[in-house]
């Protein structure tokens, strides 16, 4: 028998009538050294520091609300009565799959408007994307969400965790799956891997590819552990359909692209 565990504090910082939760602090954390390495990256390639500045103002509020609506839409049963609760995005319910829908489609106008290749923009972005959703997934460690089934203390302690994670990982009086932990470390190798690929100029577009690739494959059977998924039917989760078919739309692109001579530049071009 364990005492109770105080978790962490969400908040992060207050002032009188503002607060500052770790949530938005992390979730900023990931855009902005995504950011940084973007940045270095593109002025590498000739493209302008400037431009994934003027990208990230306009995409991530995008894909902040894609995200939110995602979430939202799936769980409308709740929020249908309880509309107040819809902007309190600091509380969690942020649908990475939502977010990645606006992103990519802000991404496309936003070549087309400055005449530039959106693959190459992607492949610039995807290691950067990844480390932040990397970073982004301690924002649901810190407000207990996101978590997988119950699990024992002792099946915790054979993972070697510190005691700072395991005693995080118990809510309301059971112990769980750390499911953001284990997303988390396979974005970082990830975000290895992508890095191993640029440097060996591999095609354009396919960097970006192999991310989608990767990131599916990842979230679909970390998604299976989870007890907070949003349902397609009773039997299928949504994110997993959405993994899976990601995944076979992104290798399809890859075949397609290549058979067409579409993938004919370099990542270095």
């Amino acid at each position: 028998m364990f005492l109770y565990i105080q978790p962490l504090d969400r908040v992060f910082f207050q002032l009188g009538p503002i607060t500052i939760y770790w949530y938005g602090v992390i979730i900023a954390t990931g855009v902005l050294l995504g950011l940084w390495l973007a940045t270095k990256e593109s002025e590498r390639l000739g493209i302008q520091k400037e431009t994934f500045v003027d990208l990230v103002l306009i995409a991530v509020p995008i894909a902040i609300l894609g995200a939110r609506a995602y979430y939202v839409i799936f769980q409308w049963d709740y929020y249908s009565k309880h509309i107040g609760e819809i902007p309190q995005i600091w509380n969690g319910g942020l649908a990475i799959h939502g977010g990645l829908i606006g992103a990519i489609a802000t991404g496309v106008v936003f070549a087309k408007k400055r005449g530039l290749s959106f693959w190459k923009l992607a492949d610039i972005a995807a290691p950067s994307i990844i480390l932040g959703q990397a970073i982004g997934r301690w924002g649901n460690f810190m407000n207990q969400e996101a978590h997988g089934g119950p699990v024992s203390r002792e099946f915790l302690e054979s993972l070697y965790l510190p005691d700072w994670i395991i005693n995080q990982m118990y809510i309301q009086g059971q112990y769980y799956h750390p499911t953001f932990l284990y997303e988390s470390i396979w974005n970082v190798l990830g975000f290895l891997v992508l890095l191993a690929l640029r440097r060996r100029n591999i095609r354009r577009g396919e960097l970006f590819l192999t991310y989608v690739i990767w990131y599916s494959i990842g979230r679909f059977f970390i998604e299976g552990l989870r007890t907070d998924s949003l349902m397609l039917t009773e039997t299928i989760r949504m994110a997993q359909f959405i993994s899976l078919l990601l995944l076979l739309v992104a290798v399809g692109l890859i075949i397609v692209r290549r058979m067409k001579g579409l993938a004919s530049e370099r990542y270095n071009d």
